[in-house]
């Protein structure tokens, strides 16, 4: 009995020391880049990285697991009210894949991604370089995007494809 009160102080305390360590990255993440007082990191292990240039836009949030990439000279701007669920990235660097990867040299795209305003991303996505998201659209779970997506549209798959246009409700 004793010995599961010891187990689950210790639990309390590893958490509490994990959610402490969180904190402080967040907040160094909010001194570095152009972040709202009113975005959310939902959870742990958010990364953020790259000299590049990061907005994240008022009353957005950004699910636990996922990581903005910003290469040098690239940009990410996520707008307001967005929804991005857990383990999504974001990278504005990548090798070009019909290169020969045996080369010394391999051609690589850089290119800003934007995301509009009130826009909803599952979970598991990958967002390319040079990617606009469209506001209020709808990119699926486990979905690739590779090329850009028009406002009030819902697209999955890999690579993410058109579904259909949203039925707005008033």
């Amino acid at each position: 009995m004793m010995k599961a009160i010891g187990l689950r102080i210790v639990r309390k305390l590893g958490n509490s020391v994990r959610r402490l360590y969180w904190i402080s990255v967040y907040d160094d993440y909010r001194r570095r880049y152009e972040i709202s007082p009113t975005f959310r990191f939902n959870g742990f292990n958010v990364l953020l990285f790259g000299t590049g240039a990061i907005a994240l836009g008022q009353n957005s949030y950004i699910g636990e697991g996922s990581s903005v990439q910003a290469f040098t000279d690239c940009k990410v701007v996520i707008g307001r009210g967005c929804q991005i669920s857990h383990n999504v990235r974001f990278y504005t660097h990548s090798a070009v894949a019909d290169s020969d990867f045996s080369q010394a040299k391999i051609p690589h795209k850089a290119a800003d991604i934007h995301v509009g305003d009130y826009c909803w991303i599952g979970a598991n996505a990958f967002i390319g370089p040079g990617v606009t998201i469209g506001r209020n659209a709808v990119v699926g779970a486990n979905s690739v995007v590779t090329q850009n997506i028009p406002e009030n549209e819902i697209w999955g798959g890999v690579p993410a494809r058109h579904i259909r246009k949203k039925r707005l409700l008033t």
